[in-house]
């Protein structure tokens, strides 16, 4: 009988071992894509400053993996003119990515980057 109970207890650690590292990982998994949704923010606000010479805000569409996440991406911009006499214009970015209400979801992720670029 003691050694019964000694393998059920045994049994039961090892699946409460194995669902916390399940839990684990996927969080891991949610955090990586977060951060990938918001580089890819980022990436977005400063193709359309570069391509159209203005500062982008808004939400690009995430395809695939990321389309789970939502990214804002905000911007501020200013300018001078340097030695040279040239305008140089500072574009400064910060995307926020998440993955829905982080009271709704047990695997939500959260990222925020932010990036400086000269033009």
């Amino acid at each position: 009988m003691f050694l019964i109970i000694v393998v059920a207890l045994l049994i039961a650690a090892m699946a409460r071992l194995s669902s916390g590292q399940h839990a684990t990982t996927s969080l891991a998994i949610q955090q990586a894509r977060a951060y990938q949704a918001a580089r890819s923010g980022l990436e977005w606000g400063i193709t359309q400053a570069f391509n159209n010479r203005n500062c982008a805000t808004g939400s690009p569409a995430l395809g695939g993996n990321l389309s789970e996440f939502t990214v804002a991406v905000a911007c501020n911009s200013s300018g001078y003119t340097n030695e040279q006499g040239i305008a140089i214009t500072i574009f400064r970015f910060t995307a926020t990515a998440q993955n829905g209400n982080p009271s709704a979801r047990p695997d939500y992720a959260y990222r925020q980057l932010t990036a400086v670029v000269e033009r």
